[in-house]
């Protein structure tokens, strides 16, 4: 695991559509759009934040934790719509011992259903394994979270298994999670297109 790569300077990520970037204070109005939504975070371990200024001062920790070294977050920004702000992505538990590192992401919700997330990942996972030397990405999604699960297969992920009531999640109390996840070897092997893994 390279974590110069990854905290030395915020990395950024691109591709004709998208841009992964820092996300600043200037960006409060579109970030505010996408914590004030109840749906967004309908499957998530996130509590909405309805005060503009709680979600200002939040932006702030974005770059402390970067900082602390603990955990990096992107704004997905459109490269063809102004530099929209069109969600967010983000890898923490950087786990040096495994060589792990975990993954989650959301988008504001009138960018649903468009391949986004799924283009945002694909960025990510590439940079992981690439440029930081991870051997191993994971994520953990709620059972009736579909969306993000067809996400993760649509990335050569696969589905582990199922912790059961094993964790708590801000708003939600004790849940069950799936565990999806890639090694670097199942990323090779998918990239170049010589074996798939299996979902199940």
């Amino acid at each position: 695991m390279n974590l110069d790569a990854v905290f030395t300077q915020m990395p950024i990520l691109s591709s004709d559509k998208m841009v992964l970037k820092k996300i600043g204070t200037n960006n409060l109005d579109e970030v505010f759009e996408i914590y004030s939504n109840d749906h967004v975070f309908e499957y998530c371990g996130i509590i909405p934040k309805h005060n503009k200024e709680t979600v200002k001062n939040m932006i702030g920790h974005f770059e402390r934790d970067f900082l602390k070294r603990s955990r990096v977050k992107w704004g997905i920004f459109s490269c063809n719509d102004n530099d929209k702000l069109l969600g967010i992505i983000e890898a923490f538990d950087f786990n040096q011992k495994v060589n792990m590192v975990s993954v989650g992401y959301f988008l504001e919700q009138g960018h649903w259903g468009k391949g986004i997330a799924s283009e945002a990942l694909s960025l990510l996972i590439s940079y992981l394994f690439n440029d930081a030397d991870i051997n191993r990405i994971q994520a953990e999604v709620m059972p009736p979270n579909r969306a993000s699960k067809k996400v993760l297969l649509k990335n050569g992920f696969m589905k582990e298994g199922t912790l059961r009531q094993a964790s708590v999640w801000s708003g939600k109390g004790i849940v069950d999670l799936e565990v999806y996840s890639i090694l670097k070897d199942d990323y090779i092997k998918w990239y170049m297109g010589s074996e798939v893994p299996d979902p199940q």
